[in-house]
């Protein structure tokens, strides 16, 4: 004992308040741009979202890529998504794969702050956050989550509009595999069934606009399935949002 306190008693202290020093810090020294280094920079400097972010003509049902005139691609008029608007902020190429890898896979959750002020600068995005009634992430399976420790999605849509986020409606009843593991056929069976709204909160849901908010959406198949629950439950209208869309 040293003064009526243990030595441990001490080095915990300490130790709390250093962590709470460093991160004081780390809100406040300029950081280094993570594509092209600069520094002193945002987490990606402006020169890097000008030439790495620039808007495209997307289809506005699944944001694929579409000639400048075309407001539809041909498979979302030959057979429509259950999504009544779908907004993309980026290609899921360099550099934007490889941040949202690291955002996702490295325990590195203040991504979410660069990507949502990506997306708010995307045509239709800040329009559609104002007119939903909620933002719905995608729910990841116990499993994943216990692995990750953190919803990329949820801490996304908090960053977005965190008065209208809601992450207790829509629940995942099943585990399923990697989805860039698989071939698009294999990834819509599955989807299929694997999300459901909480039945104790589908009046949450019923009459209602929701931005349903993802990180990457590489062949629609979870995000439309988890937008079929929705609408089963009376969702009025429905927007996905996702940070980047492989093409």
């Amino acid at each position: 004992m040293v003064g009526g306190r243990s030595v441990d008693m001490d080095a915990e202290y300490i130790d709390t308040m250093f962590r709470a020093l460093l991160k004081r810090a780390s809100n406040t020294i300029p950081s280094q741009c993570a594509v092209c280094h600069a520094w002193p920079a945002e987490p990606v400097c402006e020169a890097c979202v000008v030439r790495f972010a620039q808007p495209l003509p997307r289809c506005q049902t699944c944001a694929l890529p579409v000639p400048a005139s075309v407001a539809r691609c041909g498979a979302c008029i030959r057979q429509p998504p259950p999504l009544d608007a779908c907004v993309a902020a980026v290609a899921y190429a360099y550099p934007w794969s490889g941040l949202i890898t690291r955002y996702k896979f490295s325990s590195n959750p203040g991504w979410a702050s660069t990507f949502a002020t990506l997306l708010r600068s995307t045509p239709w995005a800040e329009p559609a956050l104002d007119a939903c009634d909620l933002l719905v992430p995608m729910p990841l399976s116990v499993q994943r989550l216990q692995a990750r420790g953190f919803n990329q999605a949820l801490i996304l849509a908090r960053q977005l509009q965190p008065g209208k986020t809601d992450s207790q409606v829509l629940i995942r009843i099943k585990d399923t595999p990697a989805q860039r593991t698989l071939a698009r056929k294999e990834r819509l069976e599955s989807v299929k069934d694997a999300f459901a709204v909480d039945p104790l909160l589908a009046a949450r849901v019923r009459g209602k606009r929701i931005v349903l908010v993802d990180d990457v959406m590489t062949s629609g198949a979870s995000i439309y399935a988890a937008a079929l629950a929705l609408r089963s439950s009376g969702a009025m209208h429905i927007t996905g949002m996702v940070i980047a869309r492989t093409e």
